[in-house]
């Protein structure tokens, strides 16, 4: 906790410092260009990995990454409105869904949480991702372990695209070309990234 309020301290000095017009327009407002789905993953700084400022990203975070379909409202109503007002209330001009390596969540979708009890709604959240996983393990032998988990990370990265194309606003405005829609995938050891290419039907490193 030390560190923390230390780190508040050095901000208000420094970082905030820096910034501070910034900081006065961002008072009243805020106009994102981007909506960042990514994993509540501890290692995972949008921020950093993009070069962002404040007011520039629109961060959603959640166990994998994962973007429930537009017709699951009953049970997942969270991500769903902050997808929703970022489209359609601050008219965000891409979405990127960014995965990453060594993933915990699409770690234990391939090898299952088990019966433990305190894991329950980590269970239920990660159901949402087991198309994935069956396709992985039926492509995959378990014998090669790196290789159904890079699939695995990354065939959840283009899951969740189909996913965002299951809401009707989004669709329309892609179509209209008002909104562009990406998938990454982070590799924390190296610093790489690598983006999905329709076009070569695979993730290119893009850096």
């Amino acid at each position: 906790m030390q560190k923390l309020l230390d780190g508040i301290i050095n901000f208000r000095r420094k970082d905030y410092e820096t910034h501070k017009e910034l900081f006065r327009d961002l008072k009243t407002s805020q106009h994102p260009h981007t909506l960042f789905i990514t994993c509540c993953d501890s290692r995972i700084h949008p921020n950093m990995i993009t070069g962002a400022l404040p007011g520039e990203l629109f961060i959603v975070r959640n166990v994998a990454n994962i973007v429930p379909s537009y017709s699951e409202t009953s049970e997942y109503v969270s991500i769903m409105s902050a997808i929703e007002y970022a489209v359609l209330a601050l008219n965000v001009e891409n979405i990127i869904v960014c995965g990453h390596s060594n993933c915990g969540g699409c770690a234990a979708s391939l090898k299952g949480i088990g019966d433990h009890s305190d894991f329950e709604h980590t269970k239920k959240w990660l159901q949402l991702i087991e198309p994935v996983r069956n396709k992985v393990v039926d492509k995959i032998p378990d014998n090669e372990p790196g290789a159904r988990k890079w699939m695995m990370e990354q065939g959840n990265v283009l899951e969740q695209l189909k996913n965002l194309g299951t809401y009707p606003y989004i669709v329309k405005r892609v179509n209209s070309g008002r909104l562009q829609l990406s998938g990454w995938h982070y590799i924390i050891e190296t610093g790489e990234v690598y983006i999905y290419k329709p076009e070569e039907e695979g993730f290119v490193l893009s850096n």
